[in-house]
């Protein structure tokens, strides 16, 4: 969806001044929301995009407002209302009121240091060839889905080359279709696709600049040669 999420390439918003030698938390409770978010993906009832979904569209007003793990714990609280895992009053009070949702999956402590260093493949056989070549130009498609998608904004309708072909991945827009499981689990090739600054941005671009997107084989159309 075209969210403020997407802010890539936007103006106003000032420049990026990365933070010299950043912790890894600058609170104690971020900790703990990295922890609970990951920990509530074991529950079975949302995939990562969907996760992702949630957070981006998140109020403009509250998004823009809050903090980079403020968004993490705002979309988690939106995903356990939706599936009625708590309700705003055990939100608000931090007791819980109600019984606790059957059939909900839980990752206890014995099970979190494997399952965190096995993760969860995100490629995919498919029976399909790629439709791209490394090294052939290629157009962003001029999409603006009303849901989840991985295609950035400011590279949609701009051309690129293929760089590198990653194999075939789970598709993010597909993927948050179907709210609740079974997910659908369909997959296409992804590749890194490189765009030239000045082909993005114009004159204004710095000298030199090139940007690289990873992108979906959906999210790409050919460039038919001149005749």
């Amino acid at each position: 969806m075209n969210g403020v999420h997407d802010m890539g390439g936007m103006q106003g918003f000032g420049p990026v001044r990365p933070e010299a030698n950043e912790p890894l938390f600058h609170a104690p409770w971020e900790r703990q929301a990295l922890a609970m978010t990951v920990a509530m993906g074991a529950c079975g009832q949302w995939n990562i995009d969907i996760s992702r979904s949630a957070r981006e569209s998140l109020p403009p007003a509250q998004y823009l407002g809050s903090s980079y793990y403020a968004i993490w714990v705002a979309g988690l609280e939106k995903l356990m209302l939706q599936r009625g895992m708590v309700n705003t009053t055990e939100l608000q009070t931090g007791q819980a009121d109600t019984p606790p949702l059957t059939g909900v999956r839980k990752l206890d402590a014995a099970q979190t240091a494997r399952a965190l260093a096995q993760g969860s493949a995100s490629t995919r056989a498919i029976d399909v060839p790629p439709r791209f070549a490394i090294g052939q130009r290629v157009r962003a498609r001029q999409i603006h889905p009303t849901s989840h998608t991985r295609l950035p904004r400011y590279v949609r309708g701009h051309t690129g080359t293929i760089e590198r072909i990653h194999g075939a991945h789970v598709f993010p827009d597909t993927r948050v279709s179907r709210p609740i499981p079974p997910f659908v689990d369909e997959a296409h090739w992804l590749y890194t696709v490189v765009f030239d600054g000045h082909d993005l941005w114009g004159s204004s671009a710095s000298a030199g600049l090139l940007v690289s997107v990873d992108a979906w084989e959906p999210y790409l159309k050919a460039i038919e040669a001149a005749p």
